[in-house]
């Protein structure tokens, strides 16, 4: 099965459209933890109360995402990628208007709600617009489109942050904006067409969508469970250490108040740096698993100097969070990496999966955070250098054994 080859330009309209998206999809993503305290302090809660149901939204969300993401991923195969990235974004504007609208005694609930749904849209947009991006370009420029994709939605983080300082207090306002620009966005959806192998295949009688099949096959369940434990560090960096690194700071006596919306902000800027690096990387390097170990590497070393902050300034600190951030920064490969390791009839279903399970593994690293203090008696420091130790080892063990990528034909499909 090969579909006719076209010259097709880097900056096209899918890879706009998708990195638009993507934008969007982390603004809305990372705009709770930004809020979190004006919000949940907004709506009546305090002291202790902000963290527990601060944990608790952010895992209802990560559960939606989780879910959201066999759900989009299926559909994707089955129905196209351009159904989902549209449908996506739709669903994830709407929860977002919806979340600023919250009040009364039920508030908590109903953010709970819309935080979950929320999740469920924002599970889709990034698998189906890195599948048909990398369907859509020729093999030498699929690194380059998905590192476009990327580094263009993760500073959608940075937008978040500013945002939400321009506006103070007023939260919902935050929410409000992000809803309106994913909706903004669905006026550009005529532009975009559809994956040319992914019409190929459709005329054919292949299966599509078989979310068991990755079950059924030891080798494809290894190559997706890879794909899945490479991306552990940025969901243990973003989630952990930059969610809570008011907590962090304080205990290690770190001089003055550390706000965690700008400890986010920070991160991700630099993560948008390190994609850029990462992806180019990846195209001099030619190799996808070489420049995991590299950044791996310099994850390794900026979790010693993060927990080594004992004292340090606010300058600092935020610093360290910076080249936290620029440490983590190969989001771009880890989701080119998924796309890459399936066929066309399971890509969207992995590609959409994959990202949303290293993010839905935030909830496990998080219990095993937990339970290193009260399972085992570790302080809250201790316990958040082994939990990241592990989660690097973890995902280098993973990368280690995991097909190389570079290149690879994409127009194949998977077998039973």
């Amino acid at each position: 099965m090969h579909s006719a080859a076209k010259p097709v330009r880097l900056l096209n309209a899918a890879v706009i459209v998708a990195s638009l998206g993507y934008f969007v999809d982390i603004y809305d993503l990372l705009l709770f933890g930004i809020v979190r305290i004006k919000s949940l302090t907004d709506l009546g809660l305090q002291g202790t109360e902000i963290d527990r149901v601060g944990m608790l939204l952010i895992n209802i969300q990560m559960l939606g995402m989780f879910i959201g993401g066999i759900l989009w991923g299926v559909l994707g195969d089955k129905r196209g990628r351009l159904s989902v990235l549209f449908g996506s974004i739709l669903l994830y504007s709407v929860a977002n208007v919806a979340n600023g609208m919250i009040s009364g005694d039920s508030a908590i609930t109903w953010y709970m709600i819309w935080r979950f749904v929320a999740g469920l849209g924002l599970a889709g947009e990034l698998g189906a617009g890195i599948t048909l991006v990398s369907e859509i370009l020729p093999r030498e420029k699929r690194g380059l489109g998905t590192m476009i994709v990327a580094s263009v939605g993760i500073s959608g983080a940075v937008v978040a942050y500013f945002v939400s300082q321009y506006f103070g207090d007023n939260w919902r306002i935050c929410y409000y904006i992000g809803g309106g620009l994913g909706l903004a966005l669905l006026v550009l959806r005529v532009s975009v067409a559809e994956s040319g192998m992914f019409n190929t295949l459709k005329a054919t009688s292949v299966s599509r969508g078989n979310y068991l099949r990755f079950f059924t096959n030891r080798e494809r369940f290894i190559r997706y469970l890879q794909c899945i434990m490479i991306g552990l560090p940025t969901w243990y960096v973003v989630g952990i250490l930059m969610t809570f690194s008011n907590a962090f700071a304080q205990r290690m006596g770190v001089q003055g108040p550390i706000d965690p919306g700008k400890a986010i902000m920070i991160c991700y800027a630099a993560l948008t740096v390190g994609d850029l690096a990462s992806g180019y990387l990846s195209q001099v390097l030619r190799s996808r698993k070489k420049v995991l170990y590299i950044f791996y590497a310099l994850v390794v070393i900026t979790i010693i100097l993060y927990f080594s902050a004992y004292g340090a300034s606010q300058t600092a600190f935020y610093a360290i969070c910076g080249l936290m951030g620029f440490s983590v920064g190969f989001w771009a490969i880890f989701v080119t990496v998924a796309a890459e390791q399936f066929g066309t009839n399971l890509r969207a279903t992995a590609a959409t999966t994959i990202p949303n399970y290293a993010r839905g593994m935030l909830p496990v690293i998080s219990l095993f955070f937990g339970f290193l203090q009260t399972g085992i008696g570790m302080t809250y420091l201790q316990s958040g250098l082994v939990t990241g130790l592990v989660s690097v080892g973890l995902a280098f063990a993973f990368a280690v054994s995991m097909p190389e990528t570079f290149g690879k034909d994409l127009d194949y499909v998977e077998g039973e």
